[in-house]
């Protein structure tokens, strides 16, 4: 998957993270929240501190363990603490509920990442890096399902629908799908999922890796139903690490991203982690 970014951030990588990285002449060097002027500071000197959700769910974060940096995001935040200069015991995480990342005010984290869409309306009290991931919202159901067999959103005007509170996902079925039944909405996926197997949904809207994970791993008799392609009312989920709202350090991790992006390292994480969505049929939206 291609991803641009400007000219600007990447002529000025090398210099942020020189910065940020410390003194490379000495092995027991820590980085330095000074270096850039403050630019790159971490709410702890030394230490970069990164969110994930609580717990953490596969294909994110494997085994609910970031600190091992298997799974996607795990991958992807100890690549950019890498960058920035912080290995080992200078990555400290933390947990947080969905919602609680995305309120207003002091952070307990110097980024957070559980797969945040960048949106306008987030963005009036968060800062967003730049994209980490871009991919579709998608539809799961078990066999049976009154969403089996759908190849237009007409098909599920009348499929009784679940999806996580605050999200893109929810946001679709209100905005897109507009379903005669009002969605049943849940504080986190795990509920979603629970709500599906109970049958008390038709099915659940979540992004393609989430769904791909649930069908091959988790759900037994659950198939990813289809995608909505991203050319329709901006249907693709781009992904942003969640800052405390202008946080200078924003640049220094896209500076970090971009550096990913152009070695081939990001697509490298989502070959390894996330399942490929070439055979996922796509709903149209028309």
């Amino acid at each position: 998957m291609k991803r641009r970014y400007s000219v600007a951030v990447l002529a000025a990588t090398a210099l942020i993270l020189a910065a940020c990285g410390g003194d490379d002449s000495s092995s027991e060097a820590t980085p330095s929240t000074e270096a850039a002027g403050g630019d790159c500071a971490t709410i702890e000197e030394g230490k970069l501190t990164i969110g994930t959700g609580n717990p953490a769910y596969s294909p994110w974060v494997e085994n609910d363990a970031p600190e091992t940096g298997e799974g996607f995001e795990a991958a992807v935040a100890m690549a950019v603490a890498k960058e920035l200069g912080y290995e080992g015991e200078n990555v400290v995480w933390v947990r947080t509920n969905f919602d609680e990342a995305i309120a207003p005010g002091a952070k307990s984290f110097d980024f957070n990442l559980q797969q945040y869409s960048i949106t306008p309306e987030r963005a009036e009290t968060i800062s967003f890096s730049d994209p980490y991931y871009a991919g579709n919202q998608a539809i799961l159901a078990l066999a049976g399902s009154a969403a089996e067999g759908a190849t237009t959103v007409a098909d599920l005007v009348d499929v009784k629908l679940g999806a996580q509170a605050a999200t893109t996902s929810l946001d679709f079925i209100t905005n897109v799908i507009k379903p005669s039944n009002e969605p049943l909405v849940y504080d986190d996926n795990a509920g979603a999922k629970a709500a599906l197997e109970a049958g008390q949904i038709d099915a659940i809207v979540v992004d393609l890796p989430t769904a791909l994970f649930i069908s091959a791993v988790e759900i037994e008799g659950s198939s990813v139903i289809g995608q909505f392609p991203a050319s329709a009312g901006g249907t693709t989920d781009e992904f942003g690490m969640v800052f405390e709202k202008d946080n200078p350090l924003v640049a220094c991790v896209n500076a970090a991203l971009a550096t990913l992006s152009e070695n081939g390292s990001l697509a490298e994480f989502e070959k390894a982690w996330l399942s490929d969505n070439a055979g996922v049929p796509i709903i149209s939206v028309g």
